[in-house]
């Protein structure tokens, strides 16, 4: 990778940027739902999924369990009957479970709006939870799943060992106002073009920014 001057990174990032939010938008459709509570379990629910295939059982799913405390009291195997069709269902249906639990007995049946206490939950992650608190309350923060980290390492803008070490090496590189959009770009990019297994470098709108292709 050459060595680039500040203002030459400075640049690229800016192009970059711009390009992304011109290809790809600077809002992402949101997940089905009517509580807070509903969104946070929308998010659980994608995880190792596609948003197709999770959206695909929300509208059943919150029919059927329409408060949090119809959730927290649904034994597990009825909640697994609503969602077989995504990825690891039968621990998300455990997760979710004891997490609407949760909300209801130690939150008076509201999600907390705090990064410390939404990770207290069962089966919420940093991701999920960071998801989470941007989707529901516009809390500034970027989420390190396989495709931002491959892709944020390959233009250059972080090169920690471990998803949270590029979080934080991302959140002094990019400007606040696009923290919570640059998860979506980076997937849509790294679904399509920007492949773990062959980047098509030829087909990237990135191609006269990219520390790889200069």
């Amino acid at each position: 990778m050459p060595r680039l001057t500040k203002k030459q990174r400075q640049e690229n990032l800016k192009m970059i940027l711009e390009t992304l939010d011109e290809r790809y938008g600077v809002n992402k459709a949101g997940f089905y739902h009517q509580e807070s509570w509903q969104l946070l379990v929308a998010i659980m629910l994608s995880a190792q999924s596609t948003d197709k295939q999770v959206d695909e059982v929300l509208p059943a799913l919150f029919q059927r369990f329409a408060h949090v405390e119809d959730m927290a009291e649904a034994p597990v195997p009825e909640i697994e009957s609503y969602i077989k069709s995504v990825g690891i269902y039968k621990n998300k249906a455990r997760n979710i479970k004891k997490c609407c639990q949760q909300i209801v007995t130690e939150y008076a049946g509201q999600v907390p709006n705090t990064l410390e206490e939404v990770l207290k939950l069962a089966g919420v992650g940093r991701k999920t939870g960071t998801l989470y608190l941007a989707d529901a309350h516009g809390i500034p923060g970027i989420t390190v799943d396989t495709h931002v980290f491959r892709i944020s390492r390959r233009l250059g803008w972080a090169m920690g060992k471990n998803p949270q070490q590029v979080e934080l090496e991302l959140q002094k590189v990019l400007p606040v106002e696009h923290w919570n959009r640059i998860n979506f770009q980076l997937i849509y990019l790294g679904r399509e073009i920007c492949t773990s297994r062959k980047a098509k470098c030829d087909q990237c709108p990135l191609t006269g920014f990219c520390p790889k292709l200069l």
